[in-house]
């Protein structure tokens, strides 16, 4: 009972339909399945279909590298579009908020990790990468109750650099191409390295004015 009359709410008055309850429920129920978690679950769903393709044939036949490379520029395609569209259309959902993370770091380090087993990838770039997106995101949960840390600029250029430098690995080039995709990935590298130094600069500023605002308010 809200003690507001029907009339008054804008209402007729008269009792809801048997299956209003039912379809508002349907709605709730259904907004799990926004646009922007259908794309997340695609690229999760990506994730083996992209090694088993990168694997194919012993992991060096052209086409199936191609084949990989376009199911991993697919997934690159929908981690852009996903969280756009979740906060431009106010479609955060709380499975997003876990799976979106999940599925990043699943396909490239998937990625990455078949790329150093195939040998075209020395293993360190792959312990560097893998390892600074570990460190970052269990940081981030080490300061979480101080507040979040906001994707920087500098931290979307690396994204799009190791993406870049990882779908020119996947790809079966040669010649030029071939040299220029270690220059790119070496990029990615420093970006991963540099990100990643700036993000525990922010976590030990904002863990220790936190503890100081605790301290100030006993």
């Amino acid at each position: 009972m809200t003690g507001v009359p029907a009339s008054a709410a804008g209402g007729t008055g008269r009792r809801p339909a048997p299956g209003a309850k039912l379809g508002a429920a349907a709605v709730n129920q259904a907004s799990l399945w926004n646009i922007a978690n259908i794309l997340t679950m695609i690229r999760l769903v990506l994730v083996p279909g992209f090694v088993l393709l990168l694997l194919a044939d012993g992991g060096y036949d052209p086409v199936w590298r191609a084949w990989a490379w376009a199911a991993f520029a697919v997934a690159m395609i929908t981690d852009i579009f996903d969280g756009h569209l979740a906060r431009t259309y106010n479609l955060v959902t709380d499975f997003g908020k876990i799976a979106d993370p999940i599925a990043d770091k699943a396909i490239m380090g998937s990625a990455l990790i078949c790329l150093s087993w195939l040998g075209d990838l020395p293993w360190w770039v792959t312990g560097v990468i893998l390892g600074r997106e570990l460190g970052i995101t269990l940081m981030r949960f080490w300061v979480i109750r101080y507040g979040v840390i906001p994707a920087s600029r500098g931290g979307k250029l690396k994204t799009l650099a190791q993406g870049t430098a990882v779908g020119m690995y996947v790809l079966a080039l040669t010649g030029p191409l071939a040299s220029l995709r270690f220059w790119v990935m070496a990029v990615a590298v420093v970006l991963t390295v540099v990100t990643g130094l700036d993000y525990i600069r922010q976590a030990v500023v904002m863990r220790r004015q936190g503890l100081e605002a605790e301290r100030a308010a006993r």
